[in-house]
């Protein structure tokens, strides 16, 4: 079963190729499936029949055919392990194990951390604030292989406080990063917009360009180890959101020359093989630290989360080439000692 949706072309879509646009806004899973929508007549253009070279005039209607939601069964709940720090009538606070993926898309239709939620709470008691039913309980998200902290909400009144919440940045989301690199200053603040990368739907840009949205970052640096070898060194930061872009710590400190150690996508001035030299399946970022009000109640609520075994096991290799703490890194090592273990270490596929 097929519906007929209907996308009318902005500013910011003058000039773009018909199937490039298609699949950077999302109306097709990729590039390359909206490509062959187009080739087998899916895809009107103003009324006519379109080719997937031709250049997207702004103002013109593109109707585009899709799977129908009659035929998308509903989620099934799935008994994967979960550890749970917290939960009420309202929300729950858990420590995501990496390699689990949020919430389903084209790719993953099961296995994410949506189809764990219903398995655990029912899917009448999760909040549908996003209007899509393969998002319930999702507020915020974090990226397959990042691990650690992050919210649900079951109740529809707790979800939009704790969505309104985030983006007026009255959450205090901290990360540990592992990047390469010596930084030299103690603090610093990455203020870019971020936008689609315009060759590769996969990742994210600073760019200046209309689709481009406001992005803003800081980080402290914890430690610093010294290079050796074919590595330039590596230096472990804390890193504030105050935003929540997709892949937004990433493509910031990539942006400021230090890219997050083990990320497979935002590579520019890592080493060469440096994944394989960590011994990473996977990028070294994990939330740590979430502090907020409850949704309903106003109590303050904060959480820390310890570091997985993987990356852990990455620090203790590195331990003789240390620089020295910093103040911020006795602060932050001093949270984390006093801080659980993750119960959940990762999916069997990504740490085997």
């Amino acid at each position: 079963m097929t519906a007929s949706r209907c996308y009318v072309a902005a500013a910011a879509d003058e000039g773009l190729r018909l199937d490039a646009l298609l699949g950077e806004r999302g109306l097709y899973g990729s590039r390359s499936a909206a490509a062959r929508a187009i080739e087998e007549g899916r895809v009107l253009v103003n009324g006519a029949p379109a080719s997937k070279k031709d250049k997207v005039a702004a103002g013109s209607a593109i109707v585009y055919e899709v799977a129908g939601e009659a035929a998308t069964a509903p989620l099934a709940g799935e008994p994967i392990p979960l550890d749970i720090r917290y939960e009420d009538d309202d929300l729950l606070v858990l420590s995501k194990q990496a390699g689990l993926i949020c919430h389903p898309s084209d790719d993953h239709r099961d296995g994410t951390l949506v189809n764990a939620l219903i398995h655990h709470c029912g899917a009448a008691h999760l909040c549908d604030v996003q209007g899509e039913r393969d998002r319930l309980g999702i507020v915020h998200r974090l990226d397959m292989d990042t691990s650690g902290l992050m919210l649900a909400a079951k109740g529809d009144d707790a979800g939009r406080y704790l969505m309104d919440a985030i983006a007026d940045r009255a959450v205090d989301r901290r990360y540990i990063a592992l990047v390469h690199g010596v930084i030299a200053p103690d603090t610093g603040m990455v203020d870019a917009p971020i936008a689609r990368h315009p060759k590769d739907r996969l990742r994210m840009a600073v760019r200046d360009c209309d689709s481009a949205r406001e992005a803003t970052t800081t980080f402290r640096v914890l430690e610093r180890f010294g290079a050796e070898g074919r590595d330039n060194g590596y230096s472990l930061v804390e890193c504030k959101l105050f935003t929540g872009r997709t892949h937004q710590i990433r493509v910031h400190m990539e942006y400021t020359g230090h890219p997050v150690v083990g990320d497979p996508l935002y590579t520019a001035h890592a080493p060469r093989d440096a994944r394989a030299a960590c011994g990473l399946r996977r990028q070294f970022l994990h939330s740590y630290r979430l502090r907020l009000e409850h949704p309903l109640t106003g109590e303050p609520l904060e959480f820390a989360d310890g570091l997985p075994r993987d990356l852990r096991e990455v620090l203790e290799g590195l331990a003789e080439r240390s620089l020295g703490r910093t103040g911020a890194g006795e602060e932050a090592f001093a949270r984390i000692a006093a801080a659980p273990v993750p119960a959940v270490e990762g999916v069997p596929s990504l740490l085997q």
